[in-house]
């Protein structure tokens, strides 16, 4: 599968092409979040690696969670680039891209993400359905309840956690790797139809 990959729910954002076995990546400041920076490096990015928008089939959108402006703004790109391409525009979230090399692991999985000084968890079995909404959890609740869950934090979210939280003995920090879309979308686990951005309170 040939694809355009926007992650902007972070501070630190980025953009990926696949196209057949070769990949292309660039990680993004936040000021570089709105629509006409934003653009202009994806336009950017296609042609200093001579890649043509006909090259690529579909365009995958992180919803977040993350802030407001730079989901809103990887959106409506992403949207803008599927309707004036004719390509499929393909949401996915933080909490399923980071259990993604997990799939079949045997029990249930928790990704952990932090936003805005506010911890989220979301379950997923080992099909990776999930089987509980994103909810808000305190540092105290993750410890108490979840210290010998299998727990999945995202790489780039650690220097804003706990160090009591960093300790479990069932934590996976894991690198995020647009390739691993590609897996979530051939078992069906992305999000169809309207794509909207994931925002916590």
């Amino acid at each position: 599968m040939n694809f355009l990959s926007i992650d902007c729910c972070t501070d630190i954002g980025s953009i990926f092409i696949k196209i057949k076995n070769n990949t292309f990546s660039k990680n993004l400041q936040s000021d570089k979040f709105n629509n006409d920076l934003l653009m202009k490096q994806v336009l950017d990015f296609f042609n200093y690696n001579n890649i043509k928008f006909a090259d690529i089939a579909k365009v995958f959108v992180n919803q977040g969670p993350g802030n407001f402006s730079s989901l809103r703004t990887s959106l409506s790109i992403a949207k803008g680039i599927s309707l004036s391409k004719n390509l499929s525009v393909v949401g996915y979230d933080t909490f399923i891209w980071s259990c993604a090399r997990f799939l079949n692991t045997s029990g249930n999985i928790f990704s952990i993400i932090k936003i805005r000084e506010k911890y989220f968890i979301k379950g997923f079995s080992q099909n990776l359905t999930n089987f509980t909404k994103a909810n808000a959890i305190t540092k105290e609740e993750i410890i108490k309840k979840y210290s010998n869950k299998f727990i999945v934090i995202p790489k780039k979210f650690i220097k804003s956690f706990d160090k009591e939280i960093l300790k479990l003995n069932n934590l996976n920090i894991v690198d995020l790797d647009h390739n691993e879309l590609e897996l979530l979308k051939s078992k069906n686990l992305l999000k169809k139809g309207l794509i909207k951005p994931i925002y916590m309170n």
